[in-house]
C-alpha cells in the first residue's frame, strides 16, 4: 500500500476518536500497537510506562556499526474522557478536540513508514517509532523519560512529532515548574462562625498576589493559575482550597527566581489558623541544541526543500527531556492549525503532505553520522 494524505487523515481521525487523557492512554495505545502489527513492523511492544514501540529494521552485515534513530509522537490529550470528540470535515480542514494535538502527530508515525516504503528508501540504521504517553499536563514527560532511559545515548537523534507546528523547529526546551498550592483552615458556618479565616478567601488573596508578580519581558517568563477549587457549600466557611500554577521561562535561573518568590508568598500566607503549602507537581527541564548543530540545520534544510520557511523555536515539548540530558533532539510539526487545547481545535489538511515529506527527508538525509 502506498502513502496518501487521505489515508493518513482517516487514520488520524480514528486515533482522535479514542479518548486518551493523560494517564489514561491505554485504549489508544492498544489501537496503535495493533496497527504497528498490521504494518509488519518488528519488536512491537508496550513498556511499563505505557509507550508503544515498533522498529522498522534494515538488513545489514554483522560488521556494520549499528545506528538507530527514534521518532516519537505523544498519545495523550488535555481533554477528559467525557469530551465530545465529534469531527467536522470541511474541504481543507478537519475540526475536533485533539485532532491536531496530537492525533495527526501519532498518525504521522505511520505516514513516515508509508512514505519511506513508497520511495523504496533503505535507511542505514534501524528506525524506532514510539507512540508515547504523558506529554501533556501533569504527565511530566514520563513517557519520554522512559524512552530516553531505554535508548540512552545510542540514537543518532530523538525527533518528536507535533500535529500543528509545521515550519517550527523546536531545538530549545522551555523550562517549566508547576505547583499545587493548598490552604487549610478550621472552616465553619458562614453566619455562626463569621470572622474565622476562609481557605477560599485566603487562597484567592494569595492568587492575586501571585498574579501581580512582575515578570521580565526578557527572558520571556509567564505564569498561569490553571485550576482553582475548594469549599463545601455556599453557606460554609471553606476549610480547604487549592490552585494549580504553571511557571515558565526561557532562562532557568529566572524560573528559579520566580519560583522562590511564589514560595515566599505562600509562606507569608501562613498565620494562626491558616496553613498554606506549595507542592511541586511537575518540572520540565530546560535544554537546547545550538542553532549550528547538524540536526537543527538539517531540519531547517528539509523545510526549505519542501518550500516552507523554517523558524527556530523554544517550547515545552517531549524534546525537553533528551535536550536536558545533552542528547540531540528536536520537535517538528506535520501541518498547521489553530485552537490547540480547546474543543474548537482544527488542522489544515493541505500542508500535511509537505509535513510528512519533511520528516521523510530528515530521516533519510541524516547520513546517520550526526
Amino acid at each position: 500500500m502506498t502513502y496518501s494524505t487521505n489515508r493518513l487523515l482517516n487514520l488520524a481521525v480514528a486515533i482522535q476518536q479514542i479518548p486518551a487523557p493523560t494517564f489514561h492512554e491505554t485504549e489508544r495505545a492498544e489501537f496503535v500497537r495493533a496497527r504497528f502489527v498490521e504494518e509488519g513492523l518488528q519488536d512491537i511492544g508496550i513498556d511499563p510506562a505505557g509507550n508503544v514501540y515498533a522498529r522498522l529494521p534494515i538488513l545489514r552485515p554483522l560488521s556494520t556499526v549499528h545506528r538507530l534513530l527514534v521518532v516519537s509522537a505523544h498519545l495523550d490529550t488535555v481533554f477528559p474522557a467525557s469530551t465530545d470528540l465529534k469531527i467536522f470535515r470541511e474541504p481543507e480542514r478537519i475540526s475536533g478536540a485533539g485532532i491536531g494535538d496530537n492525533a495527526v502527530g501519532v498518525a504521522g508515525l505511520f505516514g513516515l513508514v508509508w512514505a519511506l516504503r513508497q520511495r523504496k528508501i533503505e535507511l542505514p540504521g534501524d528506525l524506532w517509532l514510539v507512540a508515547n504517553v504523558c506529554e501533556e499536563g501533569l504527565g511530566d514527560l514520563r513517557g519520554m523519560k522512559a524512552i530516553v532511559e531505554r535508548f540512552g545515548k545510542t540514537p543518532l537523534a530523538y525527533v518528536a512529532l507535533e500535529g500543528m507546528a509545521l515550519g517550527q523547529v523546536f531545538h530549545r526546551g522551555l523550562g517549566v515548574c508547576r505547583y499545587r498550592v493548598t490552604v487549610c483552615t478550621a472552616g465553619g458556618h458562614s453566619w455562626l462562625d463569621y470572622g474565622r479565616p476562609s481557605a477560599v478567601h485566603e487562597l484567592t488573596a494569595l492568587a492575586a498576589k501571585i498574579t501581580a508578580l512582575k515578570l521580565p519581558e526578557e527572558p520571556r517568563t509567564t505564569l498561569n493559575v490553571g485550576t482553582i477549587s475548594g469549599g463545601t457549600s455556599v453557606n460554609t466557611i471553606a476549610a480547604e482550597a487549592m490552585l494549580e500554577l504553571d511557571l515558565r521561562s526561557e532562562q532557568p535561573e529566572t524560573l528559579r527566581q520566580i519560583a522562590r518568590q511564589v514560595e515566599g508568598l505562600v509562606v507569608d500566607t501562613r498565620r494562626e489558623g491558616v496553613k498554606a503549602a506549595a507542592e511541586v507537581i511537575g518540572q520540565r527541564p530546560a535544554g537546547e541544541l545550538p542553532a549550528s548543530h547538524p540536526l537543527v540545520r538539517l531540519a531547517e534544510e528539509c523545510l526549505h526543500e519542501v518550500g516552507i520557511e523554517p523558524h527556530l523555536s523554544i517550547g515545552s515539548t517531549d524534546a525537553n527531556y533528551p535536550l536536558s540530558r545533552g542528547l540531540p533532539a528536536v520537535t517538528i510539526g506535520l501541518t498547521t492549525g489553530r485552537g490547540a487545547h480547546t474543543v474548537h481545535e482544527y488542522i489544515n489538511t493541505a500542508p500535511l503532505e509537505k509535513g510528512i515529506e519533511q520528516v521523510m527527508r530528515l530521516v533519510s538525509s541524516a547520513k546517520w553520522e550526526l
